[in-house]
């Protein structure tokens, strides 16, 4: 696991509209690790992923990706330099096969000759993907889904993974398959953006957490110097983050 970022955010600004969400969202996010963003709902988490992968429009500052500046790169920009975004809910095409979802997720390879074998390794890697490949995507169960999308975004050999909140309506044990999973790819090289509504167990499985407070950067930290922070109780708790030291 390297200590160097593999994507920086400098003074981001975005939104929907005239809504400005992100009021300047700095971070640094350490190559081959396990980051989990947390904070309140409305902190600007899920508009933080839209603005890096070019679905909201960054108003200023600067989104920079292994030393390239790719600041409202377009969505296909950002697959191609190797950025995959797993958005929250399923995304998945219910009424086709498994495995015609797996060769519609592999239509931005350049070279399509690589799709076949590549969609081979996935079911390989999953094997309940090759066990379901001819059933409609709607026959699966919600960790099942989940885990047909992180395969269709394997698919395209990413080095950065934003995930928005894998382990809505999943159940515990859907859950720990999916953390196991994102485990693995960490194991693999991946870097692994995640929000997760599962704050502390996310957190325990992390090597850095990021809280977001009213689309600002509050705290950057380990992941266990977040557990063990005691302004992180408030937050959890329902209320907004203590005031940092020294802030007015």
């Amino acid at each position: 696991m390297g200590t160097d970022p593999i994507l920086t955010l400098e003074g981001v600004v975005s939104g929907y509209g005239k809504m400005t969400i992100l009021n300047g969202t700095s971070a640094a996010i350490r190559r081959g690790a396990i980051t989990t963003v947390i904070g309140p709902n409305g902190a600007g988490k899920s508009t933080m992923f839209k603005a890096v992968f070019g679905l909201l429009p960054v108003r200023s500052g600067r989104i920079v990706l292994d030393g390239v500046e790719v600041t409202n790169f377009a969505p296909r920009r950002m697959l191609d330099a190797g950025v995959c975004y797993v958005p929250q809910g399923r995304n998945i095409f219910p009424e086709l096969s498994v495995r015609h979802n797996l060769e519609l997720g592999g239509v931005a390879l350049a070279d399509q000759a690589r799709l076949r074998p590549r969609i081979e390794a996935m079911m390989a890697r999953f094997p309940m993907l090759a066990e379901k490949a001819g059933r409609q995507a709607s026959t699966l169960s919600g960790g099942q889904q989940k885990l047909l999308e992180v395969a269709r975004g394997l698919l395209l050999d990413p080095k950065l993974m934003l995930i928005d909140e894998p382990s809505i309506g999943l159940s515990p044990l859907m859950v720990r398959e999916v953390f196991d999973i994102l485990r693995e790819l960490k194991g693999q090289g991946v870097t692994i953006l995640l929000i997760e509504q599962n704050a502390k167990q996310a957190l325990e499985m992390s090597d850095y957490g990021l809280v977001l407070e009213l689309g600002q950067t509050r705290i950057e930290d380990t992941a266990p110097g977040i557990l063990a922070d005691p302004r992180i109780a408030q937050l959890f708790l329902g209320g907004g983050l203590a005031p940092l030291e020294g802030a007015a």
